[in-house]
């Protein structure tokens, strides 16, 4: 979705200033969110691409003034309402008022810590052979979905070499919206400087990213 979150080679936001010998977590509670977040995505309340398209759902006023751990709180709170974990009266008063709903894969333990913290594999059984292969000039398709896509702003209508196949892996676009794993080519695309930011650029600046088979062309 085009949103305020999808910032990648926009002006104005300044600098990115990165933080010496930065900390995991600034304050407990941050802590605190991470661990609920991945908690309940374990126990079956929704899936990794469903949980970042809450967070970027977020009004862009509150986006941009909330810290990367509130952004986090903000979707799962948001997340959990919609699909009837909890209350607004609830979240409000900070404890349940009623019998909690089931959860897909049952109650969260102790003993499930250690799993979900491996990070899961999401390569699937190709349906059909890769439509590019490592060296094919490719055009990231001008698309502007209404939801969750990992196709950055930046490099749409853009053309680019890929460099990589990376396998077939559950397709992010289908899986945010609950629809299904529909797995894709994920192919690693190299763009240069010019072509996504015209003459001006650094003409020795290269950028690669992820993008899976629907969100590319062959280049005329």
């Amino acid at each position: 979705m085009n949103g305020v979150h999808d910032m990648g080679g926009m002006d104005g936001f300044g600098k990115v200033e990165a933080e010496i010998d930065e900390p995991t977590f600034h304050e407990r509670w941050e802590g605190r969110v991470m661990a609920m977040v991945r908690a309940m995505g374990a126990a079956g309340a929704y899936n990794i691409d469903t949980s970042r398209f809450y967070r970027e759902m977020l009004q862009p006023q509150v986006y941009l003034r909330s810290s990367y751990y509130q952004k986090w709180l903000l979707g799962l709170e948001h997340n959990l309402a919609d699909k009837g974990f909890v209350t607004e009266s609830e979240l409000a008063a900070g404890h349940a008022k009623t019998a909690a709903k089931p959860l897909k894969n049952g109650q969260f333990g102790l003993d499930d810590v250690e799993r979900i913290m491996v990070r899961g594999c999401f390569e699937r059984t190709p349906q059909a052979a890769a439509k590019f292969k490592p060296g094919d000039r490719v055009r990231a398709k001008n698309m502007h979905p209404l939801t969750h896509t990992r196709l950055p702003r930046y490099a749409r209508g853009h053309v680019g070499v890929v460099e990589r196949i990376l396998g077939c892996q559950v397709f992010p676009d289908s899986a945010a919206m609950e629809l299904g794993e529909n797995p894709q080519w994920l192919y690693n695309v190299v763009f240069g400087g010019t072509e996504l930011w015209g003459t001006d650029a650094d003409p020795t600046l290269k950028v690669s990213i992820d993008a899976f088979e629907p969100y590319l062309e062959p280049a005329s």
